[in-house]
């Protein structure tokens, strides 16, 4: 599916491009794709002279769930000394956090294809192979304990969505009892590897000049737009497009 895709941005861009072949859920368990993605990001910045690339301009770049991958593997290098600096990180229309699958791009494009809403969220229980009965509970934020809803705040809300992105419709949504059985089932949807929008800011800080691309019909436009303050309020450069007509795997 993205040999073409790649092929194009190898010529369009004068670049060598390497694809990862990740091994993929469920007969490759989670985080088996972090890691595989994570090695080949490793092998190649070590061997990248023999690819005729300097080693000073790798770049990292992935859509959807892979570019969860791309900023989860970003955050993983900032404190390795042993290899050379990531020149970039290119995320497209990235899945980001599960903590609030209500902001305003959820609720507006809900129902929008190719990635509604419960899909988004179905796809990411699959991959951590989890019940699927769990769904219900987790859009009502129920799967929150309260000093990590007062943590995440801090970072993901709707609050730091600006206002013409609410201008659609927005409701802010109830607040429902917190549920200690649902945490204890998914808590891993707050690992950094599957949510990297909840990393320390300190890890932000150290993280590269970045590209961001958004679709305004897009479930999870609202992650991207978060990670993209979060990074500029650290001062990390942003280069941030947003297609006005877009709609997620519009790629």
């Amino acid at each position: 599916a993205y040999e073409r895709t790649c092929r194009y941005f190898a010529r369009k861009s004068n670049s060598v491009v390497v694809s990862v072949g990740y091994r993929l859920a469920p007969k490759y368990p989670y985080p088996t794709q972090f890691e595989d993605c994570l090695t080949a990001t490793v092998h190649f910045m070590r061997t990248a002279q023999d690819y005729g690339v300097d080693p000073s301009r790798i770049i990292i770049c992935g859509d959807s769930s892979g570019g969860t991958l791309t900023a989860a593997v970003a955050q993983a290098l900032v404190n390795r000394r042993d290899l050379p600096k990531l020149r970039a990180q290119i995320l497209i229309y990235p899945f980001l956090q599960c903590v609030d699958l209500n902001l305003p791009s959820y609720q507006q494009n809900k129902g929008v294809p190719i990635l509604l809403k419960e899909r988004t969220l179905a796809l990411g229980l699959k991959y951590l192979n989890k019940d699927l009965s769990l769904m219900e509970a987790m859009f009502k934020g129920c799967h929150i304990p309260e000093d990590l809803q007062l943590k995440y705040q801090k970072w993901v809300s709707a609050d730091y969505i600006p206002h013409e992105f609410k201008t659609r419709g927005y409701k802010p949504s109830t607040t429902h009892p917190f549920s200690k059985e649902v945490y204890t089932l998914v808590n891993s949807v707050f690992d950094l590897v599957f949510s990297p929008l909840l990393a320390e800011d300190s890890v932000i800080a150290r993280l590269p000049e970045t590209f961001i691309l958004t679709c305004e019909f897009d479930v999870l436009r609202d992650d991207g737009l978060l990670y993209k303050k979060r990074l500029e309020d650290h001062g990390i450069k942003v280069t941030w497009c947003h297609l006005q007509e877009g709609f997620h795997g519009t790629l």
